[in-house]
């Protein structure tokens, strides 16, 4: 008995040595009053990706996915110890391929020596309440990026900082723009953290702010997402367009949906990617074969796209199948490893297609 109670004191103590203040000693700033970034259109709520009010036609599935934070990160500046959240979620996503982290947290990045340095991660344990994201920093002056839930909704964020610290709105320090749009894989499922996505590894490495327009199982080249890439303003775009829908559906569509675009940005980039081996598909024969008739078909079509359109560009898949091997979470969608692999291949063939020198750094 009195064993367990020593281990009860020092529990508490140890809690209050680790966390220095109370939460009422902890002051909160409004998020959106800082700089948001990754956001391809304006929107009426600061954390939606589209603005559903305005893009119609969009299935309640797609509705939900655009209201969600993928690839939204908060810019600030603090010389705070410690950082606390305070969420408020509309909706939350959880799944096997997810986890909590994934699909309902938060992922800090520090900046140092002009890299984005990885610092902590976390999701709220309980809903709705403020958390202790990390503790036990220095006092100096921090560049931080905070990565918001690629599959959640948020209606509101608060970050927490101690009484006496300040924070600031950090300017946005990247100077191109680039939209993805495509599928799970660009929304980032499999990944085991925000921030971890092939479009966020691309933006951090490259000092690139990458805006994430991805919906897991509903990129099919429909119109109207045509029409909201249409609307958006970006240096280049990067399509993942062909992983969700069937090659029939490729050979109706792809033709339209280039071509709405094209209307809006015949001098812009764009760029579309191949979809991945599934290594799912290694032993499956009814994928393999579906997934090889639909490769043949979109590299037959995107020859004719390639020759009718001067800006628009053919990537073979960057997540090749020897490159894949053993990257896979659920036979589909890749580990962080492989999105890493994605990334960097990703970024040797944005080098080559856009040659911007004076943002792409070693």
């Amino acid at each position: 008995m009195k064993i367990r109670i020593y281990i009860g004191i020092f529990a508490l103590f140890l809690s209050a040595e680790l966390y220095g203040q109370r939460n009422d000693e902890i002051q909160f700033t409004d998020a959106s009053r800082l700089t948001i970034t990754g956001k391809a259109l304006s929107t009426a709520v600061v954390y939606h990706r589209v603005d559903t009010a305005v893009y119609k036609g969009l299935s309640p599935s797609e509705n939900q996915q655009a209201r969600c934070a993928a690839g939204l990160a908060v810019l600030f500046k603090t010389n705070a110890n410690r950082i606390d959240l305070w969420p408020v979620y509309q909706w939350e996503l959880q799944k096997d391929n997810r986890s909590g982290i994934a699909a309902a947290g938060f992922s800090l990045y520090i900046k140092k020596e002009n890299r984005w340095v990885y610092a902590q991660s976390w999701a709220p344990p309980v809903r709705n309440e403020a958390f202790t994201l990390i503790h036990s920093m220095d006092s100096t002056d921090k560049e931080c990026m905070l990565y918001l839930p690629p599959f959640s909704e948020l209606s509101d964020l608060k970050i927490g900082i101690p009484a006496g610290a300040t924070i600031e709105a950090l300017p946005n320090p990247f100077k191109r723009k680039i939209v993805f749009f495509g599928s799970s894989f660009t929304q980032g499922v499999g990944a085991s953290r925000p921030g971890m996505s092939y479009p966020m590894q691309i933006g951090r490495n490259r000092n690139i702010e990458a805006c994430n327009l991805g919906f897991g199982g509903n990129s099919k080249l429909q119109d109207y997402f045509a029409r909201v890439i249409a609307a958006t303003d970006a240096d280049a775009f990067v399509f993942d367009a062909f992983s969700n829908p069937t090659d029939l559906i490729i050979r109706e569509r792809l033709a339209t949906f280039i071509e709405i675009i094209q209307k809006k940005h015949n001098q812009t980039p764009l760029i579309f990617v191949q979809t991945i081996h599934r290594e799912g598909a290694n032993f499956n024969r009814t994928v393999r074969t579906a997934e090889d008739k639909k490769r043949k078909t979109v590299e037959e079509l995107m020859q004719e796209m390639v020759r009718k359109y001067p800006n628009v560009y053919w990537v073979e898949s960057p997540l090749s199948e020897s490159i894949s091997r053993d990257t896979s979470t659920d036979g589909v969608h890749p580990s962080d490893l492989g999105y890493r692999y994605w990334a960097k291949n990703m970024e040797k063939q944005l080098h080559l297609i856009l040659a911007w020198e004076e943002t792409f750094y070693e």
